[in-house]
C-alpha cells in the first residue's frame, strides 16, 4: 500500500517549525485539546513568551511538570500547535529565542 507524505523513525522525536530558532533533543507533538487543557490546567506555570515582528509567529513556554514543558507555537494563521520537551532543554531553548533577532520577548 502507497504511503504519503515524509515519515520519520519513531525515535527520532518530532521537530519544531522552521521559524522556531531551537530543536529539542526530544519531543512529541500533543493535540490541540491535549496541549491546551495542560497549558491552562493549574499546574502550568509560564516560562515566558516570544513573537516575531508582526506577531507573526507567537511561541510560549510552559512549565507543566517535574521533568516536562510544553511549546505552544501560533503560527501565521492562528493555529496552536503544542510540543512536549524535556525541561532540561527549556534553558537552552530560551538563550536561543533571547539571542535570535527575529524573536522578541513579550512582557
Amino acid at each position: 500500500m502507497a504511503t504519503h507524505g515524509f515519515q520519520r523513525d519513531a525515535d527520532a522525536g518530532v521537530s519544531l517549525p522552521d521559524a522556531v530558532p531551537f530543536d529539542p533533543s526530544q519531543s512529541s507533538r500533543l493535540s490541540w485539546e491535549l496541549g491546551s487543557q495542560v497549558v491552562d490546567g493549574d499546574d502550568a506555570s509560564l516560562y515566558g513568551e516570544w513573537a516575531r515582528p508582526g506577531r507573526t509567529w507567537h511561541l510560549s513556554i510552559f512549565r507543566v511538570l517535574t521533568n516536562t514543558a510544553v511549546v505552544c507555537v501560533r503560527t501565521p494563521v492562528g493555529r496552536e500547535r503544542f510540543y512536549s520537551l524535556p525541561r532540561r532543554d527549556v534553558e537552552s531553548a530560551m538563550a536561543r529565542l533571547e539571542s535570535a533577532s527575529q524573536w522578541h520577548r513579550l512582557e
